[in-house]
């Protein structure tokens, strides 16, 4: 069998927009996907896109087989379903002529496929990747995720990804791809950060799930440990969050309105512990790093959070014993000390109302134990 492929380059297009949705509520859907991780954000403002064609010849002994099987057998990296959607599109051709998914192939057929892929995005290879999955039906699932993991594939972080691991958990699910934008994450938290994550398995779960994401009427809980003890205990951030001006790989607040998007966060002290607080953040938007961002705004960046000046000492004595005991946390806590603890949101199908909570993770648990010990010893 001879085979031949090349890729053309295409018009820009947007790569990830969901065709459900309007690109208003792509943009506000709970930190819509990027073609790269929020964590690596050079390339995340790109929209090209590029097309992938494929070109087979049927051998001469080729038994009458669907084309669509026959596409399957010799493209072992793109789904059925991704092919029946080409299919659909006009996009496969036999002989020049566009035909349907159960056109027969015969012996000598020339069977030619055109798909886009944004030019950033690889194949999505499913990777036996370990998560914890804390509820799950026909219309979605709920993911703990852990810290570490990256949730989608993008620059510099093409393997390893939360995808790959929802590829391998659908991997005998037909009416599942995982490179369908139509389905699968509605939302995303940075790789560092742990907690709750909802994946659509259906168009019409992720349309609305996105939907409740933009009217804000999803529930989203976080904890953070923080530098200081912010006064007022409580309150409410506000400040238009966009890429810094100065550092490429930073988010920044714009409280003027003069760039970024709309952003408000709220938050409440927990627990005040001498020179940290664990407090808790409920988000009212859902922009990239934006805890992070709003709370550095205020002076309290997270503990550990290098990105935004957290990973030095803010607050505390000018002791080599503190600094050692600073480090010994961070030692625990290699990350930015921030978990998703709640997600709620109304059930797509049922209409019922859907609340998950997941416990702080043992790092995070840990070094908030130390900070206690040294906050009843210095009282």
């Amino acid at each position: 069998m001879k085979t031949d492929s090349a890729t053309i380059t295409s018009e820009e297009v947007d790569p990830v927009a969901d065709p459900t949705l309007s690109s208003d509520i792509m943009a506000a859907a709970g930190e819509p996907l990027d073609p790269a991780e929020a964590d690596d954000l050079d390339d995340a403002d790109d929209t090209g896109a590029r097309y992938e064609h494929f070109r087979f010849v049927a051998d001469k002994g080729q038994a009458l087989l669907r084309v669509d099987k026959f596409l399957v057998e010799r493209m072992q990296k793109s789904s059925r379903n991704r092919i029946q959607q080409a299919a659909q599109a006009g996009c496969i051709l036999v002989n020049g002529n566009p035909v349907k998914s159960n056109y027969r192939v015969k012996p000598l057929d020339v069977v030619s496929i055109v798909m886009d892929r944004p030019r950033y995005e690889c194949e999505i290879i499913a990777e036996d990747i370990p998560i914890d999955i804390v509820y799950e039906d026909d219309d979605l699932l709920v993911v703990n995720k852990q810290p570490g993991l990256v949730v989608h594939p993008g620059h510099g972080n093409y393997h390893g990804t939360l995808v790959n691991a929802l590829a391998w958990h659908f991997r005998d699910n037909p009416d599942y791809d995982v490179s369908d934008p139509r389905m699968g994450l509605v939302h995303r938290i940075d790789k560092d950060t742990s907690g709750l994550l909802v994946v659509a398995k259906t168009p019409e779960a992720k349309t609305s799930l996105g939907k409740q994401f933009f009217n804000k009427t999803t529930k989203r809980e976080y904890v953070a440990v923080v530098w200081g003890i912010p006064d007022p205990q409580s309150g409410r951030i506000e400040g238009n969050i966009g890429r810094s001006l100065k550092d490429r790989l930073q988010m920044a607040v714009f409280p003027d309105g003069s760039a970024g998007k709309h952003a408000v966060t709220h938050y409440e002290v927990l627990e005040p512990l001498g020179y940290v607080s664990v407090v808790r953040c409920v988000l009212e938007t859902g922009r990239t790093h934006q805890i992070r961002v709003h709370m550095k705004h205020i002076g309290h960046p997270l503990l550990n959070d290098s990105r935004y000046g957290g990973d030095e000492i803010l607050r505390g004595q000018r002791t080599s014993s503190y600094k050692k005991f600073v480090e010994n946390c961070f030692e625990i806590c290699p990350r930015q000390a921030l978990h998703a603890r709640t997600l709620g949101f109304v059930h797509p199908r049922t209409g019922k109302e859907m609340f998950f909570t997941s416990e702080v993770p043992a790092d995070m648990t840990r070094m908030i134990e130390r900070w206690r010990t040294i906050d009843t010893a210095t009282r």
